[in-house]
């Protein structure tokens, strides 16, 4: 009779990826995975692979749902210059009012994993391509519409409006002190000025 799985795969991956978004990589063992999952090990090897191959499987999830989606919803619910500042602003919510601490799992990874694994590496550094293009296209979209002066260079402050977004994305972590994250919403707002 062949195997049958008695767990659903999404929901696994789900918690495998708020495992490694709580702790980082090197600090989930596979036991970690295995008791938060609620499998055992040979389901996890047989569904997933390896421990690396789990950890992709969910940069990937948390890529699409907590960026991708993120800012696509933001699009088509604000203006250009309201989705740019609600990246921001929202962020800031969650760590004063929501109490999160766990920053982005991207960015986490980004200087956990980033600079000793190409692939891994390149994930990360397409997630942050695209969430400077989404700032690219938000200011000349804003530009269109008179919303954001066109004295603005589009390309450069995309790259500064990334800059400033993984860094509020640290700080977060680090020093969730609330003049200093809503000054670095701040200074996200003045460069669309």
């Amino acid at each position: 009779m062949p195997w049958q799985k008695n767990f659903s795969p999404d929901e696994a991956l789900g918690k495998a990826m708020n495992a490694f978004w709580a702790r980082g990589y090197e600090a989930t063992s596979v036991q970690d995975l295995v008791d938060c999952m609620g499998i055992n090990r040979g389901s996890l090897y047989a569904t997933f692979g390896d421990k690396r191959a789990l950890f992709l499987a969910a940069l990937r999830r948390y890529d699409s749902v907590y960026r991708h989606d993120w800012v696509t919803a933001l699009r088509q619910s604000r203006s250009p210059r309201q989705s740019i500042m609600a990246v921001f602003e929202e962020v800031i919510d969650a760590v004063l009012n929501g109490g999160s601490r766990d920053g982005c799992l991207l960015v986490n990874t980004a200087l956990e994993l980033s600079p000793h694994d190409p692939e891994i590496g390149a994930v990360v550094a397409d997630a942050l391509a695209e969430m400077e293009a989404f700032f690219r296209t938000m200011i000349e979209q804003g530009q269109s519409s008179g919303e954001i002066p066109g004295t603005v260079d589009a390309a450069d402050t995309a790259g500064s409006l990334l800059g400033l977004f993984v860094g509020l994305r640290v700080l977060s972590r680090s020093r969730p002190e609330p003049a200093l994250l809503r000054a670095v919403g701040a200074q996200a707002n003045a460069m669309l000025s």
